[in-house]
């Protein structure tokens, strides 16, 4: 399950971060905003799961 999780944080961190770069390209502010955003939900996913993991026994 762990595994699965942070799969799909390192697929929001990717999407996130084309979403920004796309919308960079284009000048579509809310299109950056949005990538930022779902860049960040990433994130904070990954470092849950690596908090997961450093709490196992």
């Amino acid at each position: 399950m762990a595994g699965d999780q942070k799969a799909r944080a390192k697929k929001e961190q990717m999407k996130g971060k084309a979403e920004e770069t796309v919308g960079r390209a284009v000048g579509n502010e809310r299109m950056t905003a949005e990538g930022r955003a779902r860049k960040a939900k990433g994130d904070a996913r990954q470092a849950k799961e690596k908090t997961k993991d450093t709490l196992k026994p």
